[in-house]
């Protein structure tokens, strides 16, 4: 196996915040948040009748190709890569739901049957990018595009390519879904006050909030990047996946799956957890997932006081789309020296003592930060980034 740095040179983002990278971060600081009532179907009638949707039409196979679109488009142009046998693509995916109009329907044809499938976006991005490398799809749930990019992260080193494009996309803000996960007890009920339903590590969260975004990276070699001029936006220095083995629809209390997903990035970054100025925490809103979380936390950096915040306040949970851009906004994070906050974090729930950043975001240098991403079916998976050199 080569030693080859890993370096960021594109991101490109949506989510329930906007379209682009940037106004996704600066409506982030800002405070914004996108929760609101249902637009793509008429909920009335549902347990849950809000999420946070993308700012865009359409619904199903059709919004996930737009979604991935703009957001690889915007990372594609900012990269300036171009396409060949030594580019390659994983993304993080899950199938998309049938239309209730398909039911009976003879004029389906397998063009539109294809669309579903987890790999279609990654179809989609092969096309997009031009890209002739390796490609595969990761569908772990909320660990999806985690691993997509833990998977672009060992490629690269191993020298098979020279450079991934790594993401994920989700939408689910879809009938069948508002009521599976409403059954599952997994979603927030705060009909009557969505803007404040996802409140990750606050004593009176009571689920999460459906999301829809998509968030794509290119990585590099740092070599190739430097030999084509490509500007560096962070490095990618550690990745560390896990399984709990537990159950499928929560997490062990004690959260040893997560813990060791975090000591894996470490030790495969080299770095110490006094070395970590930011821990970009999964924080669902639910009420096991974040005593879990804190708990692994707490095992791994011990009394450290390391900053943790959960953009999930803002913008609600986008699934396997989460990993990819929630390591985004560490890039920028690392890159302008603001650490976003936890939305909604009114009164901390005593057990989840952390040394969450509250209210307005902290000025700080992180120098490294992890994202975390733990998913249904108890897959684990987390990242460390560097600041740009």
């Amino acid at each position: 196996m080569t030693d080859r740095r890993i370096v960021v040179t594109g991101i490109g983002v949506v989510t329930p915040l906007g379209i682009g990278a940037e106004t996704t971060w600066q409506a982030l600081l800002a405070g914004e948040q996108g929760v609101g009532p249902i637009r793509r179907f008429d909920p009335a009638g549902f347990p849950v009748r809000f999420a946070a949707e993308a700012p865009l039409p359409g619904s199903g196979a059709s919004l996930k190709a737009r979604l991935v679109e703009l957001a690889l488009g915007e990372a594609l142009e900012q990269s300036g890569i171009r396409g060949g046998p030594r580019l390659g693509v994983c993304v993080g995916s899950e199938a998309a739901r049938p239309p209730i109009e398909w039911l009976g329907n003879a004029d389906v044809n397998a063009d539109d049957v294809a669309a579903l499938a987890p790999d279609a976006p990654t179809r989609q991005a092969v096309a997009m990018a031009r890209a002739g490398g390796p490609r595969s799809t990761v569908s772990t749930a909320c660990t999806s595009s985690s691993q997509a990019i833990g998977e672009a992260l060992l490629r690269i080193r191993r020298g098979e390519v020279d450079a991934m494009i790594a993401g994920g996309v989700d939408a689910l803000s879809e009938p069948l879904m508002v009521v599976g996960f409403s059954k599952l007890g997994a979603l927030s009920t705060r009909n009557e006050d969505p803007t404040r339903a996802s409140r990750p590590f606050d004593l009176h969260r009571d689920g999460f909030v459906l999301g829809e975004g998509a968030g794509f990276l290119v990585l590099e070699a740092a070599d190739h990047a430097i030999a084509r001029g490509a500007k560096v936006l962070a490095t990618i220095d550690g990745w560390g996946c896990s399984c709990n083995a537990w159950r499928i629809t929560d997490s062990p209390p004690d959260g040893r799956g997560a813990a060791q997903a975090m000591r894996a990035a470490l030790a495969d970054a080299g770095l110490t957890p006094a070395q970590v100025g930011y821990i970009n925490a999964h924080g669902t809103s639910t009420p096991q997932n974040d005593l879990s979380e804190s708990r692994a936390i707490r095992s791994v950096f011990g009394a450290l006081p390391v900053p943790v915040s959960s953009t999930k306040g803002h913008m609600g949970h986008l699934v396997a789309a989460c990993g990819a851009v929630e390591a985004i906004l560490c890039v920028q994070a690392l890159r302008d020296g603001w650490l976003p906050p936890t939305r909604n974090l009114e009164e901390p729930d005593p057990e989840c003592d952390l040394a969450h950043i509250r209210g307005t975001p902290a000025r700080m240098r992180a120098g490294h930060a992890l994202t975390n991403a733990f998913g249904f079916g108890g897959s684990n998976g987390s990242v460390l980034l560097g600041e740009a050199p």
